[in-house]
């Protein structure tokens, strides 16, 4: 089995119009935490696949996009304090196709 690594994806996207098409595609990759804050469960191949998406949506110089590593998706416990909305972390399931 391919190892899935856990991200923090965090954006700060200066045109509202790919805002939104940032946030399309990350819903995609992972689960929405907070106002451009999504964590995702991903393999070498799909973040790959995400930041090459991004470099193709975001505009240089304007935009920021942040992918922070936590480490092994199965060994690593986030630790995030959450004040007011309960906070739930991802975890991996089975798709029957």
């Amino acid at each position: 089995m391919t190892e899935e690594r856990l991200y923090l994806v965090t954006y700060d996207i200066s045109s509202p119009r790919r805002w939104r098409r940032v946030f399309k595609l990350m819903q995609g990759y992972g689960e929405w935490l907070q106002l451009s804050v999504f964590q995702c469960r991903l393999t070498r191949l799909r973040r790959a696949e995400l930041e090459s998406r991004l470099r193709a949506l975001i505009k240089q110089g304007n935009d920021h996009v942040l992918i922070v590593d936590v480490g092994s998706a199965d060994k690593v416990k986030l630790g995030v304090e959450s004040l007011g909305k309960t906070f739930e972390t991802i975890e991996r399931d089975s798709v029957v196709i």
